[in-house]
Parts: structure tokens; C-alpha cells; sequence
């Protein structure tokens, strides 16, 4: 039988089809006509042609499938109009799942993510049961996110056979984009992050994160979610692993919130009367930047049997990537 993975030429979507393909299950993707198919250069899918914004064609995408990993989102934490935004991650997962119901599909795992999730005040690690609310999403992506995750819940609630993952910050091979983390993991590499804030991140290896959407199909319980998260580290530890791994010299100026916040004015302004794409700092980025987000994957690792390898190691794949593909050079070599 067919399963179908939306999202499937994105950074995570990717990883998810080359565990399938790995074993040995048919997979059909859902990508857009105008979708960067980089990252699905030679593998053997069904490619299903379709938008989360055009329900008639997700009729036809779940049509025959058995499972379903819905991974496709619009993934930008600063947008001129948030509207596309909402059509696709709020409005496209509940009508793809409506879909997905109609069709009959057996299983499905709904990709959300930890921007849904509480924080704790006391700096530990934050679970899935964290108490959150729509107030405390910053920024359009993530209440986008919160408020599909809400859909989902009530689906699940009505019977969908639907189980919830919250990934961490993947990183990894494959970022073509690349994702917002990915950006920032390259600058760093291009040694064009000299100083830092006090905020943290939970760190995982995109394929990780696939092999935890493989267990949550396998083992997850329908309405239930489970972060898929691996280590919690500060930004300096993070911009000190890429430095190891990019042969940098870390940064070693820690920069105060209020500082930033200016920078990231006049990015935002300048951003908006260039058209010249998203701005290097936003004030979002930095409201969240004042809290560590950390958080625990014990439920996942206790129900799923989902492991992690060390941070380091996938930002060592990350780095080593961008440099294969040409996105920077190490110092002291010329680019190819």
C-alpha cells in the first residue's frame, strides 16, 4: 500500500520519504507545481501534484493511500502577509485531514511543532503537558501552528486516527532552503555571527526526527503528542559547535536583548521597502529570543522508543553539507 508524505521536498519532508524508501515502502508526495524538487532528485516516489490551498487536489493525493505523514507548512518566522500563511497551515492541514478521513487512510501522523508548546519559567526543560495559550505564541507562524494543532486536536477527538509530532530545531543534511535555523547555523559558518544573545535551543538531527515520524506511526497513540526533540544548548554552545565543526573562531561578545531589538527595526523596515526578501534579525525573533526554549522528549523515548545522536553530530553533518553544496568555503579554501 501507498503512503503519502506532503512537505515531502522540504527539509524534514525529505528525511521522512528516505527512511520510507529505506524500507522499501511505495511513497507518493504531494508537491506543489513550482515546488524545489532538489531534494527529490533521484529517488523512486509517485509524485502527486497538488496545493493545501486547493482542496480538490488532496482528494486525489490521498486517494488510494494507506498512511499519511502530513509534514507540509509554510515554515517563515517573518512575512509581508500573513495570510498565505494561515490558508496553508490552518486551513490546508484541516481540510487535507478531512480528506485523509474521507479517503479511509488507516494511520496518520500530523507534523506540528514545539513553537506550540509551553515554557517553563523556571528554565527547565518544558513537556507536552506545559500549560500554553494562544497569547503566548509570538509571531504568525507559531500561532498558525497552535491553531492547526487545535484542528487537528479536534479531529482526533472525533475519531481521526491521528497522532501529533512536535519536532525541535531539526538541523542536518538537505537544507536547500534553507530553514530559518539552517540560516543561522550557515552565517555562523561563514563567520558572519561575531556576537550572541542569551537564549537556547533543543537541537536535534533532521533524521532523527524522521525515524521519530516512523515510530509515531508505528507506535504512537492516536490524539496523543510527542516532542521529538534532542539536546538543549545556549546559542554560544550551538555558534561554539559550528565553529569547531566549520573551523571558526567562536564568538565571544554576548549581546543584551535591548541591543538587538533596534537592529531588528530597521530590518524589518528595510526588508518591507526593498522587497529584498526576510530581514537578517525580527523583532519576533528577538521577543522569543528571551526565553530558553528547552524541552523533554522523555514521552517520546518512553512510548515510542525514539533515540538521538549528540548535537554535535548534526550540526557536523549540517556544516559538512553546506560546504559539499557549495554554500560556503572553510577558511583558507577557495570555493569551487
Amino acid at each position: 500500500m501507498t503512503t503519502l508524505v506532503t512537505g515531502a521536498s522540504g527539509f524534514v519532508g525529505a528525511a521522512v520519504v528516505r527512511r520510507l524508501l529505506a524500507r522499501g515502502e511505495a511513497v507518493r508526495v504531494l508537491v506543489r507545481a513550482t515546488s524545489d524538487r532538489r531534494n527529490l532528485a533521484g529517488l523512486d516516489v509517485e509524485v502527486a501534484l497538488g496545493d493545501l490551498t486547493a482542496p480538490a487536489t488532496l482528494a486525489a493525493a490521498v486517494r488510494g493511500a494507506r498512511h499519511l505523514y502530513h509534514v507540509a507548512a509554510d515554515y517563515r518566522l517573518w512575512v509581508r502577509d500573513p495570510g498565505p500563511l494561515y490558508a496553508a497551515n490552518v486551513e490546508g492541514t484541516e481540510a487535507l485531514l478531512r480528506a485523509a478521513g474521507d479517503a479511509g487512510i488507516e494511520r496518520i501522523v500530523y507534523t506540528s511543532s514545539v513553537a506550540t508548546l509551553g515554557l517553563r519559567t523556571d528554565g527547565r526543560p518544558a513537556d507536552e503537558d506545559t500549560p500554553v495559550r494562544l497569547d503566548d505564541m509570538i509571531g504568525h507562524y507559531k500561532r498558525s501552528k497552535f491553531l492547526a494543532e487545535a484542528r487537528v486536536d479536534a479531529l482526533a477527538a472525533a475519531g481521526l486516527p491521528v497522532v501529533i509530532v512536535n519536532p525541535s530545531t531539526p538541523v542536518g543534511p538537505r537544507d536547500v532552503k534553507p530553514t530559518p535555523t539552517g540560516r543561522m547555523i550557515l552565517d555562523a559558518a561563514r563567520g558572519k555571527m561575531p556576537a550572541y544573545v542569551d537564549t537556547g535551543l533543543n537541537v536535534v538531527h533532521v533524521d532523527d526526527v524522521a525515524e521519530g515520524h516512523l515510530l509515531a506511526m508505528e507506535h504512537g497513540v492516536a490524539g496523543q503528542r510527542y516532542i521529538l526533540g534532542g539536546e538543549n544548548l545556549t546559542l554560544r554552545e550551538i555558534l561554539h559547535a559550528v565553529a569547531r565543526a566549520a573551523g571558526r573562531t567562536p564568538p565571544r561578545v554576548r549581546l543584551p536583548h535591548g541591543a538587538v531589538l533596534p537592529v531588528a527595526v530597521v530590518a524589518e523596515a528595510w526588508a518591507r521597502l526593498s522587497g529584498r526578501g526576510e530581514p537578517l534579525a525580527t523583532v519576533d525573533g528577538v521577543r522569543m529570543a528571551r526565553k530558553r526554549m528547552f524541552f523533554d522528549s522523555a514521552r517520546a523515548e518512553r512510548e515510542l522508543g525514539y533515540r538521538t545522536r549528540p548535537a554535535q553530530a548534526a550540526i557536523d553533518d549540517a556544516v559538512a553539507w553546506f560546504e559539499q553544496a557549495g554554500y560556503f568555503s572553510r577558511p583558507g579554501r577557495r570555493a569551487e
